[in-house]
């Protein structure tokens, strides 16, 4: 099996911890990009609760 592009020749155990190394980075990088989606909606609903509150409780 040859190594990947620019990885210099390591044994398959290397580069099996490399590779998972990499998947986890990646991952990790996905759930912070999905924190901070999640954080953006949690602010979104809670702004219009406030808001749906504050025009039922002001006199029409």
């Amino acid at each position: 099996m040859f190594p990947p592009f620019g990885c210099s020749p390591c044994s398959d155990g290397d580069w099996q911890r490399h590779h998972q190394e990499r998947k986890l980075r990646m991952m990790r990088s996905w759930r912070d990009g999905l924190e901070r989606q999640i954080a953006a909606v949690n602010a979104a609903i809670s702004t219009l609760e406030q808001q749906i509150e504050r025009d039922q409780a002001s006199p029409s």
